[in-house]
């Protein structure tokens, strides 16, 4: 008779190769049922974007086979229940991505909103709040320009302002309350109110992760949010020339400061090279080569991917479609494997005490 016990031990030879330690250790093995040589049970990942879960998966059903039976028929439910910080949490939102760059037109925007659609094609519950109060562009990439969020109050007479939903995801940016075609000349006191408002005011529910996209650089709205809500970490977007690479490490430097303290989830290339459709084995480094690279290396922070300068990521982003959601494109899968990088970094985060 196959026991409780024998599985247990078994599995105790099965580690979690970010958190380093086993998963009976982990509390990760759940819902554990024995029928004579049928065995099922739930292993609990810390996200449902997990990268190895195959391979934990694997690793469960040959530990059982070689320590316990070889005769086991079993039947493992790979499910998730992502984690958060207690001190790094906001009411209802697990936890808080923020995605920044130094300077404008490296693309951060792509990333953030590419970001956003993989956790939540991967099965979690997320978020998109633009606080690029003056350069708002996550309406144009979710095809919503038009969209005027509805209010509604709550039982303590409260205005709760509903976010627009698309693709799965919850969104909120200044550009659904302001003209598309006038600028928004507002001094910093306005912009940090505005700010707070998409954060404090908005009916976000339950959320997994919520991704937010800041302006270029290292101004009001990055205080306001860095200091104002409890960030789990921050993505850090660049290209590889050197003229960006400056102005990330000013924004990673902000980042680090002591007053804000804010952990590195990683660092993504964007125009990493240019291979044209005629020659597809052609990479021409038209920015330079490996300065994303060289940046995590400097941090020690994982480097989470590189993205190729193509042409259909912008158009996708144009048309209001994002790349990611084409499942047989291959910058699709790219930004799918760096927003399981991502997941992947806060998990290990989160298990820090």
């Amino acid at each position: 008779m196959i026991t409780q016990e024998q599985i247990y031990n078994a599995l105790r030879n099965v580690e979690d190769p970010d958190l380093k330690k086993d998963l009976v250790t982990l509390h990760m093995i759940e819902d554990l049922k024995i029928d004579g040589n049928k065995v099922s049970f739930s292993v609990v990942l810390t996200t449902p974007a997990c990268p190895m879960k195959a391979m934990l998966e694997n690793a469960c059903r040959n530990a059982i086979l070689h320590f316990v039976s070889k005769e086991a028929e079993l039947a493992i439910n790979m499910t998730s229940r992502v984690t958060s910080r207690p001190e790094r949490a906001l009411a209802g939102i697990k936890n808080i991505i923020v995605v920044a760059s130094g300077k404008g037109g490296v693309g951060k925007s792509t990333v953030a909103v590419n970001l956003a659609l993989g956790l939540a094609k991967k099965g979690a519950s997320v978020g998109l709040i633009d606080a690029d109060i003056y350069g708002p562009s996550i309406p144009m990439m979710f095809g919503v320009e038009g969209a005027r969020p509805k209010s509604s109050q709550n039982a303590e007479g409260k205005i709760r302002i509903e976010p627009i939903e698309k693709y799965g995801i919850k969104l909120l940016s200044i550009g659904f309350f302001t003209d598309p075609n006038q600028p928004v000349p507002w001094r910093g006191p306005m912009v940090s109110t505005a700010v707070k408002q998409l954060f404090n005011d908005a009916d976000w529910g339950e959320l997994d992760y919520l991704v937010v996209d800041l302006p270029p650089g290292t101004g009001d709205i990055h205080i306001t949010v860095a200091q104002g809500f409890p960030i789990t970490g921050a993505v850090i977007v660049t290209t590889p020339q050197n003229v960006a690479l400056a102005d990330a490490r000013k924004g990673v430097g902000m980042f680090l400061m002591d007053s804000i303290n804010i952990p590195l989830l990683g660092v993504v290339e964007n125009m990493s090279y240019f291979s044209p459709a005629e020659l597809p084995d052609n990479k021409y480094y038209i920015f330079g080569k490996n300065g994303g690279q060289d940046l995590a290396k400097q941090f020690d922070t994982p480097f989470l991917g590189e993205i190729p300068l193509v042409q259909s990521i912008s158009d996708a982003g144009d048309l209001g479609k994002p790349i990611i959601l084409e499942d047989d494109h291959v910058m699709g899968s790219a930004f799918l494997k760096i927003a399981e990088r991502v997941a992947q970094q806060v998990a290990i985060l989160n298990a820090v005490k």
